[in-house]
């Protein structure tokens, strides 16, 4: 899946050069904290990605990019891996791009779902969209081939950067359908914080990483395979619990042990509880006013509880 972590020049040439040129002329204007997004997200009006994040922070580096692997990760939901040109493009774990292609007026806006040291090591950075009649989602399934250049700006201020002076912190990261993107992101980053540590005894001291994943089946659980293996790899410092809500199909084996029939419980979420956790939750709004309220009731500090919502 992986190219060659090569910038040519020419990426930097022609229509995404002029779009990075307008991109980076657009006024950005750092604003309120994503909770404070409350009247854009009551609006009933479909508004687009540009609208809904008006106020988020966004950095000012515009970097054209190199589409250098495509495939499906869901029969719905294709995933990208990108070759970013500039050097100063980069991001925290949970943040999202602007995504901007030539020839298509609207805007994209997609979580990232690959890990910073992804982008330190290889340059390259990777999406899962899912498909929708949204243009950019369109272009990305019916147009996208490899070599397909478009430009990045990383936004938002829903990420995990823990820092070497913070006190340790227990992630518990709830994620409905498409809402993994992020925080598989947040995920592999703590993997790769717990490997940097394990590998010689350096980097901060982390915590534990709980995961709960909801979605309708089995085959719509995204990233399943690399979710399970950082469990397999971090045995006492990362877990799932995997949810399906309308299962009709026989779960596979390798699956079973992860995976539960039924929504994801308020008992569950209620056992991980604790002063040093932190709670990451995205997914479909309902779903996130619907934790953040009921974790809220169960007194866990609004300052813990963090969330992105994506429609």
């Amino acid at each position: 899946m992986a190219c060659a972590a090569v910038v040519t020049p020419g990426l930097l040439r022609g229509s995404v050069g002029a779009l990075c040129a307008r991109a980076t002329s657009r006024s950005l204007t750092p604003g309120a904290r994503h909770l404070a997004l409350t009247s854009i997200m009551k609006s009933k009006r479909k508004t687009d990605h540009l609208e809904r994040t008006a106020n988020a922070v966004r950095r000012e580096v515009v970097s054209a990019a190199k589409v250098c692997a495509a495939a499906h990760e869901s029969p719905s939901v294709k995933r990208l891996r990108l070759l970013v040109a500039d050097k100063d493009f980069s991001f925290k774990a949970g943040q999202w791009v602007d995504f901007f292609i030539p020839g298509v007026s609207v805007v994209g806006g997609f979580s990232i779902c690959s890990s910073p040291r992804l982008l330190e090591q290889e340059r390259m950075i990777e999406l899962a969209v899912k498909y929708t009649n949204h243009p950019p989602a369109l272009w990305i399934h019916n147009q996208c081939a490899l070599g397909s250049e478009v430009a990045l700006r990383v936004g938002g201020e829903f990420f995990y950067d823990p820092q070497p002076e913070d006190a340790a912190r227990n992630l518990v990261l709830i994620a409905g359908g498409v809402g993994i993107n992020p925080l598989l992101s947040i995920l592999r980053h703590a993997a790769d914080l717990h490997a940097e540590r394990a590998s010689g005894g350096r980097g901060r001291e982390l915590g534990t990483a709980q995961l709960f994943y909801s979605a309708r089946t089995t085959s719509e659980l995204l990233f399943q395979k690399s979710i399970i293996r950082l469990v397999n790899e971090f045995p006492e410092k990362i877990t799932c619990s995997l949810h399906v809500t309308k299962q009709t199909t026989p779960i596979s084996a390798e699956l079973k042990p992860y995976v539960t029939e039924g929504r994801i419980t308020e008992k569950e979420l209620s056992e991980h509880i604790s002063e040093e956790t932190l709670f990451y939750i995205c997914g479909p709004p309902p779903m996130t006013d619907f934790f953040s309220k009921q974790l809220e009731s169960s007194h866990v500090p609004k300052e813990h509880i963090r969330f992105e919502k994506w429609w």
